[in-house]
């Protein structure tokens, strides 16, 4: 039974990513049909990710509250409808308002998923559960890389969103007739009250608690490069600064999520066998993502085919190592709190991931108004661009080294 409820809360996972990714997907096809600048273009994503992040504590207190059952089918109801928004839509402000819809849906999602983890599995085969949940849950890229794509182009914009729109309502039925919250009845149907002030204390309390921190830190800087790779800049980029053709793209997109499924596993074995090491992975693979990206910068011209390969490759490592952040999570915190500490540790990799699609938007159309480029996509423009993601490492980075001090202060040496 519980391999049974979390395939199904990872099916709407699977499913909530596809619909996260799927703008990424028609960046270009948006800018003709809503005639957007870059920085215009970038204010879906932004709006999202807001909308997303904004969102992660009030989804963790009512998860904690009303259980995730309720919570992800409503998620599945709140894509569904900005799906079809976004189908409909013919102007800029209806376009926005179709992706803060999906935003809203996403939010309740993920969280919302990995909270049933501690329920239905054991300490020990809960690192693997939840780096499960990741893996093939950003697996979900896939469907909005090749199916979703070929769609766009053979039937157009709108039966293509509307297509994920009734996707998403395929995925509210499932999880309201087959999740469940807790394998004991009573203990699912708790009701616990929802104060304001009370609410407001547990929150402040979780918010200073050192593995809080921690988490938030290492979510922040960990997950930020492929989040902002798959969901706005990784077809714009691939294609433009890399002169690359749309199937080229599409195949290393591919490979993108690919490496998430063959890595995504291998990093949670590693991390079940070495819970004591998880700052030191997390290091590795940020550091890993940034020599990629100086690769790619510094590389004279468009790179070859292999060196954007290997450097996908290791951009792709975030997203599943980024999971570290939810086992501390579950290492450090009372089950009876983990949505609102899971949902706080999400918000930093997303914080994170606005800040830095919106220092490559306005980047890019910043060097066009200084006269430096002629065109906002020119492969020298997106050298500059892509760069500005190094301040967001460095901050998040910062924020690591200091609460993890905060965490070996509260719990001894070896906790982190």
């Amino acid at each position: 039974m519980a391999y049974w409820v979390i395939a199904v809360g990872i099916f709407a996972y699977f499913l909530a990513v596809a619909q996260r990714t799927s703008f990424g997907v028609a960046s270009l096809e948006a800018a003709d049909r809503f005639q957007a600048t870059a920085s215009q273009l970038s204010l879906f994503t932004m709006l999202q990710v807001f909308v997303y992040a904004g969102l992660q504590i009030p989804v963790g207190v009512l998860a904690d509250r009303f259980g995730s059952r309720a919570m992800v089918g409503a998620g599945a109801i709140l894509m569904g409808s900005g799906q079809l928004v976004l189908a409909l839509a013919d102007s800029l402000g209806w376009g926005v308002a179709g992706r803060v819809l999906v935003g809203a849906g996403d939010a309740a999602t993920f969280i919302c998923v990995l909270r049933i983890i501690p329920a239905w599995f054991s300490v020990s085969k809960a690192p693997m559960a939840t780096f499960l949940v990741g893996t093939v849950g950003n697996f979900g890229q896939m469907l909005s890389v090749i199916p979703f794509s070929a769609l766009l182009g053979w039937a157009g914009w709108t039966p293509a969103f509307l297509s994920l729109g009734a996707l998403s309502v395929l995925a509210a039925v499932l999880v309201l007739a087959f999740m469940r919250d807790s394998p004991d009845p009573l203990s699912a149907e708790e009701v616990r009250p929802l104060a304001l002030r009370r609410t407001w204390d547990t929150v402040v309390a979780c918010v200073r608690a050192p593995a809080t921190a921690l988490a938030f830190w290492v979510h922040f800087t960990v997950q930020f490069i492929g989040t902002v790779f798959a969901l706005m800049w990784g077809y714009p980029y691939l294609q433009n600064a890399q002169g690359m053709s749309a199937g080229q793209a599409s195949f290393v997109m591919t490979l993108f999520v690919l490496t998430n499924l063959v890595l995504g596993m291998s990093i949670g074995q590693m991390v079940s066998r070495f819970q004591h090491r998880r700052l030191r992975i997390a290091l590795i693979v940020v550091g890993i993502g940034v020599v990629a990206w100086a690769a790619l910068i510094l590389w004279p011209g468009t790179a070859p085919f292999v060196v954007v390969m290997a450097a996908v490759v290791a951009i792709a490592m975030s997203l599943p190592a980024s999971m570290l952040a939810f086992n501390i999570v579950q290492s450090f915190t009372q089950r009876s709190y983990i949505g609102t500490v899971t949902g706080i540790t999400n918000v930093g990799g997303f914080v994170a991931s606005l800040c830095a699609i919106f220092l490559i938007g306005i980047t890019l159309d910043l060097q066009v108004t200084l006269g430096w480029v002629d065109d906002a996509y020119d492969p020298e423009g997106f050298r500059v661009a892509m760069a500005m993601q190094l301040l967001v490492t460095v901050t998040g980075t910062v924020g690591m080294l200091v609460s993890a001090r905060r965490v070996r202060a509260s719990f001894g040496a070896d906790a982190v």
